[in-house]
């Protein structure tokens, strides 16, 4: 198993200080001959240090802090020596954590499809997104700007269409609930109007000029910067994608994963990594699904979905029961496809362990006070073809985009169905911690405003159907956040 948490150990006094150095630390050279002479190969010096740093409380690092702190690291290794092959001991009296769904649509779903649900949930996703922006603007109803007619102006509307105009600018039409106007884009604001989407809410200043607005401002309802950090003594695991049931899932790499869980491989630094996990969020994708996409029974290894939500539980059976698994749905499974979608039905649902917690997609999921939503990313297929510099290779792009638009599916009527619910469910009209997605199979993770985006890779190898639609992805990629709010990137998987 590979990973990017293993270090090599390079114990010269340049290194020993640098180190401690970034953590804001000076060391005292009596000390730094201490670890100089540091023989113990079962000591691991990442979490050395990061023991001393969060137990010493001056500047300094003395050496009595540095052989405190070896003296309890060699008792606990001593404590926690494997068995036998593959077996260690964890710890009882770690954290336990409290796991609340704060929004979903399971059970909770009115819709029917009628136009009359279309025009209420249109009207939830605008009202939404204007109290949001009226944080920032202070705009005037369309319909009441030929009637007072302000040289300048804030809207706040809909947009409904965006075409080049014969000049090279942009003229987007936009509406709220009181009338229709042309705004015209032009100069720098051109390729921020290039790649606005369809049915997106946003703000406009500008000069009216006749029937039409120059703008000269574009504001996005954007999510403000985020200052807190959780700080947390335990970790949540970041998957999707699975695929059970297919024949390029990757069962090998899988099990090394779940093998990491229950502490049997990796240095003690990783045993203790995966001691802290108390949480698994999967977004999407659990199994490989019946008839998702032409000849897909040509790639199948379980050919019936009872089948592979069979598999499904088994594997997951094997995960330590101290651990909290949330399973959320995806395009392939067998839930309806049009969004929001409520979590797996009893007939499913009830073949999983009690550890499993099923909630719907999209899903706001509170981890002991870590605000995670959870998206599958259905909708990155559509954003990904609108906005051209951006590509599946990075999926953190996808996810600023609806992070700063504040809708998980601003598109309508591209790949991803929509239920017209009367209130808009994928208005993020809240601030994560931590957003979670999926669907695109390569890995991301990278703080936006405050906010940790989390693309979770996948467990399969590149289907047939993949290399047909140029899809390449990165399997076996685990994204880890940890105490202190880091986050750790393990590989189980030779080629990602």
């Amino acid at each position: 198993m590979n990973s990017e948490l293993k270090t090599e150990v390079n114990l010269n006094s340049r290194y020993i200080i640098s180190r401690f150095a970034e953590r804001g630390f000076n060391i005292h050279p009596d000390a730094v001959k201490v670890l100089e002479g540091l023989k113990d190969k079962d000591l691991d010096l990442n979490i050395l240090i990061d023991r001393v740093c969060r137990t010493h409380n001056g500047a300094v690092i003395t050496p009595d802090c540095i052989l405190n702190v070896i003296n309890l690291m060699r008792n606990k290794t001593q404590e926690s020596k494997p068995l036998s092959s593959g077996t260690y001991v964890t710890s009882e009296t770690s954290e336990r954590i409290e796991v609340k769904v704060e929004k979903d649509i399971t059970g909770n779903s009115s819709c029917e499809g009628g136009i009359e649900d279309f025009v209420l949930h249109f009207n939830s996703r605008f009202e939404k997104l204007s109290r949001i922006l009226k944080r920032r603007v202070k705009p005037i109803p369309i319909g009441s700007l030929s009637r007072i007619k302000p040289n300048e102006a804030e809207i706040i509307g809909i947009v409904c269409e965006v075409r080049e105009t014969s000049s090279g600018n942009y003229l987007i039409e936009l509406e709220d609930k009181t009338g229709r106007i042309n705004v015209i884009a032009t100069g720098k604001l051109r390729e921020i109007a290039s790649e606005l989407l369809g049915e997106e809410v946003i703000a406009v200043s500008g000069i009216l000029k006749g029937r039409n607005m120059i703008a000269n401002r574009i504001v996005f309802p954007d999510i403000p910067q985020n200052g807190k950090r959780p700080n947390k003594d335990f970790a949540i695991v970041f998957t999707s994608d699975i695929h059970f049931g297919s024949n390029a899932f990757l069962e090998n790499s899988w099990n090394v994963f779940v093998r990491w869980l229950n502490c049997e491989v990796g240095n003690e630094y990783m045993r203790e990594l995966a001691e802290k996990v108390k949480c698994i969020l999967v977004a999407g994708d659990i199994v490989d699904g019946v008839g998702i996409y032409p000849e897909q029974d040509k790639e199948l290894r379980i050919i019936d979905i009872y089948g592979q939500y069979e598999e499904a539980a088994e594997h997951l059976e094997n995960i330590p029961k101290r651990i909290k698994i949330i399973l959320s749905p995806g395009n392939h499974d067998a839930v309806r496809q049009a969004e929001p979608q409520p979590s797996l039905p009893k007939e499913f649902a009830s073949l999983f362990p009690k550890n499993v917690i099923h909630v719907g997609n999209p899903a706001w999921v509170d981890v002991n006070g870590i605000k995670v939503l959870i998206y599958h990313g259905r909708s990155f297929d559509d954003i990904i073809m609108k906005i051209p510099r951006l590509d599946y290779s990075n999926p953190i792009g996808a996810i600023e985009e609806i992070l700063k638009r504040r809708h998980l599916v601003p598109i309508y009527g591209g790949r991803s169905p929509l239920a017209p619910e009367k209130e808009d469910l994928l208005v993020i009209d809240e601030v994560p911690d931590v957003i979670h997605t999926g669907h695109v199979h390569t890995y991301g993770a990278k703080y936006y405003k405050g906010v940790l985006a989390i693309n979770s890779s996948a467990w399969q190898a590149q289907t047939e159907f993949q290399k047909k639609v140029n899809l390449n992805p990165m399997p076996g990629n685990v994204p880890v956040y940890g105490p202190n709010g880091k986050i750790h990137r393990l590989r189980f998987y030779k080629g990602s």
